[in-house]
């Protein structure tokens, strides 16, 4: 087993995913999520590292995104995944962004505990817009995400996994990958914009 490691990384996170805003697997106020709107959730994840270390290697101003699927009737372990690593990251910022969104590095990152298959960790040009309302995520030609309006809603949503203590916006998005295995692409489903802290 790979021994954790001592990082801190903060920013501004978006998703969308196939399922019907406001997404049921959101926390509504005190009320936990359940499951996706279709039984299937394909998802477009993203992560803006504004602060942020491993150990002594500085991941200040990378990106970083995670595409996937999963099957709610499968059982715990159940996500098949993408990860990409901004272009731009050397080897070692590169390594160290592998090991913290594996969940190799240890902490807080809830998400890696889902993942039964990692398709591929791969260098990609992560162009993310997180400013308000107007989110989008583009990757190469293999994945893209935008919202195209804010979805109003009453009362606190937060996100199940990742960063389920942090309240966000909700949104109608569209999204789409098309990274072998993974295809799809949706028009007007959910997505949702928070920050993020993740450490150990």
């Amino acid at each position: 087993m790979d021994r954790a490691a001592e990082y801190r990384i903060s920013g501004s996170y978006y998703e969308a995913c196939n399922c019907e805003a406001i997404c049921p697997c959101r926390r509504q106020g005190d009320i936990p999520g359940g499951r996706s709107t279709y039984g299937d959730c394909d998802f477009l994840l993203s992560w803006r590292i504004q602060e942020g270390y491993f150990e002594e290697i500085n991941l200040a101003g990378l990106n970083v995104s995670i595409a996937g699927t999963y099957n709610d009737d499968v059982g715990d372990d159940i996500w098949s995944v993408f990860i990409y690593i901004d272009k731009n990251a050397t080897n070692l910022q590169f390594e160290a962004l592998s090991r913290i969104f594996k969940g190799e590095a240890g902490g807080n990152l809830g998400v890696t505990a889902n993942f039964s298959k990692i398709l591929g960790i791969k260098p990609a040009d992560i162009r993310l817009d997180h400013t308000a309302g107007v989110e989008n995520i583009s990757i190469d030609s293999l994945a893209a995400a935008d919202v195209v309006r804010n979805y109003r809603h009453n009362g606190r949503v937060s996100c199940g996994i990742p960063g389920h203590d942090h309240p966000g916006q909700e949104s109608v998005s569209n999204l789409s990958v098309n990274d072998a295995p993974l295809s799809f692409s949706y028009s007007e489903r959910c997505g949702f914009a928070t920050d993020f802290a993740y450490w150990n």
